[in-house]
């Protein structure tokens, strides 16, 4: 097949330097959105997909530029046509990338991509080989190009590839549509159907009709479909997540520094670089116009080189820095960057994690104090109410277990003698329960002396090995041997002890035939510690904050005043100890833990 050849105008100097602008704007706004979307977020395949994309374009861009710009009456045009053909199958497999991986940032199918790569095997060493046209170039300044027809064969797999890229977006678009990424996938679309159409039109169609003017244009239509990509980016964050940053709406450093350098640069080429090719070639020599895009382009390597590895050393660590202070303020303290160097950055980011990590454990605190203070302000208010009732119920109940004492001294009949030590009982249990809100509500400073704690747990477990259910459960203990003595009132923790054991016998199923309960003392920098864990039914997780409030129970009515923790707890606090609890399903812990006062230590025997 034979085009029809195209000539240069009258004015064809014009024309060429027209042309030459117009590939060179096409070249900046192709590169500044590679650039644009790569450094947004670079660690996402959807934007190395996309700037691989715009970098084959950039490649496109200066293959015209470099013949259509400056070519001479007679220039073979083969080196043109076969890099026309390689750039722009790798466009085809850029857009499969892009389809595998976009909108979720998901895996690219290499093997698929390698399948549908095949065919190469058989057209690459046509085009090398010259199999796919016999002229190509210009004769007499008008160009003429003649296609064998195993370039139909070339050209026809080069559509099959942008089908198939096609249809995978199609796809997904069915999949996500009503959905931003729907939208995305449109607008992506619609931008490779632009592309694809007005590059079809200008390179293949036109010329077989007839006109030919358009296809030094080609590459200029391929920037089409990057800015209608631009305006996915600008209105749907199409390449990277929504972040903190972007609804302050800065204007990020990265692009800051892009722009001063670009700009710089710029500037140099205008001020110094024309004036010189200018002042060496001369305004009618075609060679400085050559000399000044070339010099450009080749300047343009390094210039993104180093504003990429300035948004690598600079840019990036800041905006993850500065993600993560801003997730501190809106309440993740303790949130921690990642960044490490042996630079400013890196002492900076090191010392902002101390002050986060610092920053949760103060908070921390500040919750524990608050809910302290919740919970004494619950225990004066308890104590006050039970003081007045302990006064007014004790004096008539006294009276009333003298006279059933006294009636019990005359009764004669076996039934009235037990009736009559059964009301006893009952108030003894009564006077028991008033003893304990005396004992809350007037605790007594406790007698500190030192004390061994595994003695006082061992004292506590013989107590309750008295109660007959207690018997029944397996109770392991492992007390550390190494303990120093601490500053403790015995009896009120003796109580504090049994109290948790009692609790622990509770908590397990009278019918569970493998009850256990386990005691641990060890010692952990200048804290001792003991804890008493069982394997009964656990605490539900919405009690866990309450367990230790005054007349809160989780046991039946009638089998428990609510008091035994609160006083535990009273007691533990008064010693400048914690007690604290952990429970699940499989059992409950109670953990308290004791600042060591002095260091003497305790053999056991």
């Amino acid at each position: 097949m034979r085009l029809a050849p195209t000539s240069r105008s009258r004015h064809g100097y014009n024309a060429a330097t027209m042309l030459i602008v117009i590939l060179m704007a096409s070249l900046f706004v192709t590169l500044a959105l590679g650039f644009y979307v790569l450094v947004a977020a670079p660690q996402h395949p959807v934007n190395r997909a996309f700037a691989l994309f715009n970098g084959l374009m950039v490649l496109w861009i200066v293959k015209d530029l470099a013949f259509w710009g400056f070519h001479e009456a007679e220039t073979d045009a083969h080196w043109w046509a076969a890099s026309s053909f390689i750039i722009g199958l790798a466009l085809q497999y850029a857009l499969l990338i892009f389809a595998d991986v976009f909108p979720e940032n998901g895996q690219v199918r290499w093997r698929r991509i390698g399948w549908l790569a095949l065919p190469l095997l058989m057209l690459l060493p046509l085009l090398f080989t010259n199999l796919l046209w016999d002229f190509a170039g210009f004769h007499a300044g008008q160009f003429t190009i003649s296609l064998k027809p195993a370039a139909l064969v070339f050209g026809g797999y080069n559509f099959f590839l942008l089908l198939t890229g096609f249809a995978g977006l199609a796809r997904k678009r069915r999949q996500y549509q009503g959905t931003l990424w729907g939208q995305q996938l449109g607008a992506v679309m619609l931008a490779k159907g632009a592309t694809s159409t007005l590059t079809l039109l200008s390179a293949n169609l036109l010329p077989l009709l007839g006109f030919y003017r358009l296809l030094p244009l080609s590459s200029l239509f391929i920037v089409v479909g990057s800015l209608i990509y631009a305006y996915a980016i600008s209105n749907f964050k199409l390449f990277s997540l929504q972040t903190a940053l972007d609804q302050l709406r800065l204007f990020p450093l990265a692009y800051k520094v892009a722009l001063a350098v670009t700009l710089t640069g710029l500037l140099g080429f205008f001020l110094f670089q024309v004036p010189v090719a200018l002042w060496s070639f001369g305004a009618h020599v075609a060679g400085w116009q050559r000399f000044l895009v070339f010099s450009t382009i080749a300047g343009l390597v390094p210039t993104l080189a180093l504003i990429l590895l300035i948004v690598k050393i600079i840019s990036r660590p800041l905006r993850e820095l500065t993600e993560t202070a801003l997730a501190v303020t809106r309440g993740a303290y303790g949130a921690q960057t990642p960044l490490t160097s042996n630079d400013e950055l890196g002492v900076l980011a090191a010392s902002f994690n101390a002050m986060s990590r610092q920053m949760a454990d103060d908070i921390a605190r500040l919750k524990a104090i608050n809910q302290m203070m919740v919970r004494n302000e619950k225990l004066a208010t308890a104590g006050a109410l039970a003081t007045g009732v302990a006064h007014e119920v004790n004096n008539p109940l006294a009276a009333i277990s003298s006279l059933v004492q006294s009636l019990l001294t005359r009764a004669k009949e076996e039934r009235q003698r037990e009736t009559l030590r059964l009301i006893l009982a009952q108030i003894t249990r009564i006077s028991g329960v008033l003893r304990d809100l005396m004992d809350f509500a007037r605790p007594k400073a406790p007698e500190l002396k030192p004390t061994d704690l595994n003695q006082v747990i061992l004292k506590s477990l013989k107590l309750a090995r008295f109660d007959k259910r207690f018997k029944q459960l397996a109770v392991t203990t492992a007390l550390a041997g190494d303990l120093p003595s601490l500053q403790l009132d015995a009896d009120r923790m003796q109580q504090v002890f049994l109290n948790l054991l009692l609790n622990a016998r509770d908590a397990i199923d009278e019918s569970a035939s493998a009850g256990q309960i386990s005691i641990t003392t060890s010692r952990a920098d200048d804290e001792v510690r003991a804890e008493i864990a069982d394997n009964g039914s656990g605490i539900p997780a919405e009690n866990l904050g309450r367990i230790f409030d005054p007349f809160f129970s989780t046991k039946p009515r009638g089998q428990g005043t609510g008091l035994g923790l609160a006083v535990s707890h009273s007691i533990v606090t008064a010693h400048g100890g914690r007690i604290s609890v952990s429970s699940d399903k499989a059992g409950t812990t109670f953990i308290l833990e004791f600042a060591v006062r002095f260091a003497t230590q305790i053999e056991i025997g």
